[in-house]
Order: C-alpha cells, then structure tokens, then sequence
C-alpha cells in the first residue's frame, strides 16, 4: 500500500451541467484561499456586475482571558 501523503490528491467530480461562472483556475483560487484561511475565518466571494470580481480571506484570531494567539 502506497503512502497518500506522498502524491499530491487530485478530486474529479461529476456535475449535471456546466458552470455558469466558475471555471478550473476560479475553482482553483477559491480553494487556495480556503487552505490560506486557517482554522478559523471567511472567504467570501464578491460578485460585481454579474461577475466573480474579488475573493476575500479573513483569518479570525482566538481572544482567550490571557492574551491573544493566533490561529
């Protein structure tokens, strides 16, 4: 048995149309910025006109009685 961490995952979906907006270098942003979000935080998504214009990643931080850590 081969070690999963060693390849990089690839995931092929099925889907019962084609997308009106996204694309594979969209789809592929949007998921960069999921990984750079951390464990806490937003990636929204900004529509202007119609069209996918911006992606906006907001990382959330713990306040814990003791003083801020970063997550």
């Amino acid at each position: 048995m081969s070690d999963p961490s060693s390849k990089s995952e690839t995931h092929g979906i099925e889907i019962s149309s084609p997308f009106q907006v996204l694309n594979p270098p969209l789809v592929d942003q949007i998921d960069q910025a999921l990984k750079r979000v951390g464990a806490f935080g937003e990636v929204r998504l900004v529509v202007v006109k119609g069209r996918l214009r911006f992606i906006q990643v907001m990382q959330s931080q713990v306040v814990d009685g003791g003083g801020a850590k970063s997550v």
